[in-house]
């Protein structure tokens, strides 16, 4: 079998409602695959008003708006239209990419038909319940999770810290990498602007520590806010840019008084700003792989970051910024202090992730993918 012969029914939680990197990686991937000839039929709740334009043919899934996060909906299963289609299509491959009701109910549908699948993992979706104070419920989203991805053929994600964790939690035997690629023309140091910095309110000497991302505490808003506060009281002197926008940014504000909000940006924008910046500091740890991260380091900036799956993969220690143990803001302040007063540290360091993110190709990560469907069916054809 060749990728020209690949029919892939891709499943999604969220295909293009939010800018987030699991959407940019799946939108990237779908490209790539009608790019090379395999046919693709996406299947993902949808909006009125997206995001952005999906790749691919898109079919809506029967869902409900989650409550109180509203730019999110809930896949509800396959009903009897998307069934149909899914008849009509004829898939030889199944790819579930959230964990839902829907991907449940697909691999039900491939197994019936001795169709393989395949489970790509985006989120350590066990560790949302500890930002909202029920850390009692991991236990059980990780059973769940296990009860959908042992079911499938395999899983792909996106870092070897994230493999061996799939591995701890016994959610399957066979797990490889699907890295995640960076695009060079938008993240890249050449794109600081001091004129927009000006413009924000941030002096040339000022050391702007960044937070990009979407702003939902299971983001890691609390560590970043109680990080900023112990910096206050040692009197380090920094600024605060936050790039992004979501429904607890109310509660940053107050948190991060001080901070410039740059809001949501993209494309361009989003390269100017992330370059714009001086550290970046990322204390989630719910990530797989951290493409805010990645992004961060082709952008020049030294890395602070969560000694947890996804950044741990990425950031050198000591080399290309500094990794830190989970939930400790006194750790984060340690380590984020010396880019702070140090110029020549930050800028050494910065200049060493930006060599290190020239390794991530989009099309060499994506032929992962492919080569991992191709190896299904050949286990399938035997």
């Amino acid at each position: 079998m060749d990728v020209t012969d690949l029919r892939i029914a891709l499943f999604s939680g969220n295909y293009n409602m939010t800018v987030d990197g699991a959407n940019k990686a799946l939108n990237r991937l779908a490209e790539y695959l009608m790019r090379r000839g395999a046919a693709l039929r996406v299947y993902s709740p949808t909006i009125d008003k997206p995001a952005f334009e999906p790749q691919g043919d898109l079919v809506s899934l029967p869902s409900v708006p989650i409550p109180g996060r509203s730019e999110y909906r809930i896949p509800l299963g396959l009903d009897a239209d998307t069934r149909e289609d899914l008849a009509a299509f004829a898939p030889n491959m199944v790819h579930i990419a959230s964990p839902d009701f829907s991907a449940r109910a697909a691999v039900r549908w491939a197994r019936e038909r001795d169709i393989p699948v395949l489970a790509s993992v985006h989120t350590r979706f066990e560790t949302y319940p500890r930002y909202y104070r029920m850390s009692f419920l991991e236990p059980v989203v990780e059973a769940y999770l296990r009860g959908i991805y042992r079911k499938c053929d395999a899983l792909v994600t996106p870092s070897q810290s994230m493999v061996d964790t799939l591995h701890d939690q016994r959610m399957h035997d066979d797990v490889t990498i699907w890295s995640r690629g960076v695009d060079r023309s938008i993240f890249d140091p050449t794109k600081r602007d001091p004129q927009w910095r000006r413009e924000l309110g941030l002096e040339d000497g000022d050391v702007a520590i960044a937070f990009l991302g979407r702003l939902v505490m299971e983001k890691g808003l609390g560590m970043f806010a109680d990080t900023m506060a112990l910096l206050r009281e040692r009197g380090v002197a920094h600024k605060v840019l936050v790039i992004g926008d979501g429904p607890a940014r109310g509660w940053f504000e107050k948190a991060l008084p001080d901070a410039i909000f740059a809001g949501f940006q993209t494309g361009p924008d989003l390269g100017r700003a992330l370059a714009s910046a001086d550290i970046f500091f990322n204390p989630s740890v719910t990530e797989t792989f951290g493409n805010v991260t990645l992004e961060a380091m082709a952008s020049g900036l030294p890395v602070v970051a969560a000694g947890a799956t996804g950044s741990a993969s990425l950031v050198t220690d000591g080399e290309t910024g500094a990794l830190v143990a989970a939930g400790s803001p006194e750790g984060f302040a340690d380590a984020i202090a010396p880019y702070c007063r140090d110029d020549a540290l930050r800028h050494a360091h910065g200049e060493a992730g930006e060599r290190a993110s020239r390794a991530y190709s989009w099309d060499a990560i994506n032929q992962a993918v492919v080569d991992t469907y191709l190896r299904l069916h050949a286990r399938t054809d035997r």
